[in-house]
C-alpha cells in the first residue's frame, strides 16, 4: 500500500514544519523524520495549531503519562492504526507500561492484571470508542478510581483527538516508520 499523500519535503512543508518533524524524529527514535508530521506538514496552516493543541494532550496533559499512553494504545487497537500503534507501544514502554501490559491492551478490561484505575479508564475507553459518550456506571467508575475533574475533562478529549489522529493516519494511508533501535523496556 502507497501512500495517499506522500511525506513532504522542506520545500513542501516549509523549513520551520520540517525543523520540527526532523526533531520529533530525533527524540522519537525514527530513521528520519516521522511520516505523520511530514505528510501533516503539507498543511501549512493547520499543521502548528494542531500540534499545539495535541501537545496539550500529550504529553502536556494532565493524566499521568502512563495513562496517557494506555489510552491511545488502546484507541490505535480500536481503530486499527499500525502507526500509532508503532510509535505508542515504545513510548509506553518508557513510561511504565510493561510489554506485557502493553500487549494485553489489545485485549483491553477483559485481559487480567489491570488495577481498577486502568480498568475503569479502559472501559471508557472502549465505550467512549463504541457509543462516544459514556454512561453514568463508567463516569462513577472513573470517579471511584480517582480520576479529578481535570482527567474527566482530558479524558474523552485524548480518546477522540487520537482516533481524528488514526482516521487521518488510515484514510492517507501513511506509512509506519522506521525506528533506529528496537522498542523495549527501560
Amino acid at each position: 500500500m502507497a501512500p495517499r499523500i506522500k511525506p513532504g519535503t522542506r520545500s513542501e512543508t516549509g523549513i520551520v514544519n520540517a525543523l520540527i518533524a526532523r526533531v520529533i524524529g530525533l527524540g522519537g527514535g525514527t530513521a528520519g523524520p516521522p511520516a505523520l508530521f511530514t505528510t501533516l506538514g503539507r498543511h501549512r496552516r493547520l499543521f502548528r495549531p494542531w500540534l499545539r493543541f495535541a501537545s496539550r494532550l500529550m504529553p502536556g496533559g494532565k493524566l499521568p503519562r502512563r495513562d496517557a499512553e494506555m489510552v491511545i494504545l488502546r484507541v490505535a487497537h480500536l481503530c486499527d492504526s499500525t502507526y500509532e500503534w508503532g510509535h505508542h507501544e515504545r513510548i509506553a514502554l518508557r513510561f511504565g507500561l510493561t510489554t506485557a501490559d502493553v500487549a494485553r491492551v489489545r485485549d483491553g478490561a477483559q485481559a487480567d492484571g489491570w488495577d481498577a484505575r486502568q480498568l475503569a479508564i479502559l472501559r471508557a475507553v472502549d465505550e467512549l470508542h463504541s457509543t462516544r459518550t459514556l454512561g453514568d456506571d463508567s463516569w462513577q467508575a472513573l470517579r471511584a478510581a480517582g480520576l479529578s475533574e481535570t482527567e474527566l475533562i482530558e479524558l474523552p478529549m485524548l480518546v477522540g483527538h487520537y482516533e481524528m489522529l488514526a482516521m487521518t493516519l488510515n484514510a492517507l494511508q501513511v506509512q509506519p516508520d522506521r525506528f533506529r533501535r528496537a522498542a523495549r523496556a527501560p
